[in-house]
């Protein structure tokens, strides 16, 4: 009898700690970026101000999910005129299409850390598979909030073409490498 109740009591707390975790995203610390070469002479840099979305991680059953939703007005070069002409129809055309959204179709582990994101992109209404290569992940307590979090570098590479934002292709590069650096707390 003691046994069966002492394994119980262990199953229960090893499902318990093993439980998948749910997350938010954290806005203020979260900037999806983005370079491109401009006409061959350089590479022009932007990022997303406005982040929203949720995680969930099961590190024990190495599973779990991500939903990013990118507010593209937020777009930000540090340049006026060029965030403008960006958000018109050229390219992310925002009144029609105000966001961009990812969602994970699988999370590949090493060891007990993501070590990819396969998923969709949606852009301008085209949605396309691409996969984000985990660069850095960690959790743990934050010092100053003193609540449980994750954070991760990622990065991966798409051909705007592909998604319908062709202009001045291929003057202004095709291809966009795509960083996403996150952090989300625990719910």
């Amino acid at each position: 009898m003691k046994k069966t109740f002492l394994t119980a009591v262990m199953f229960g707390l090893s499902s318990a700690v093993f439980a998948a975790d749910t997350y938010t995203i954290d806005a203020t610390h979260t900037f999806p970026s983005f370079e491109i070469n401009h006409l061959g002479f350089s590479t022009q840099r932007g990022r997303f101000n406005s982040t929203k979305g949720k995680v969930t991680l099961d590190i024990a059953n190495k599973k779990g999910s991500v939903e990013v939703i990118i507010d593209a007005k937020s777009i930000d070069t540090g340049f006026e005129k060029l965030e403008e002409h960006l958000r018109g129809e050229d390219f992310f055309n925002v009144e029609k299409f105000p966001t961009l959204t990812f969602k994970s179709t699988n999370i590949g582990f090493k060891d007990d850390k993501p070590a990819f994101i396969e998923g969709n992109l949606t852009l301008l209404a085209t949605t396309k598979p691409v996969t984000l290569t985990v660069n850095y992940f960690n959790c743990g307590t934050n010092p100053i909030n003193k609540k449980f979090e994750c954070g991760i570098d990622a990065s991966t590479s798409i051909k705007r073409s592909e998604f319908g934002m062709a202009t001045y292709v291929p003057a202004v590069g095709d291809e966009v490498k795509i960083t996403i650096q996150a952090e989300a707390i625990k719910d």
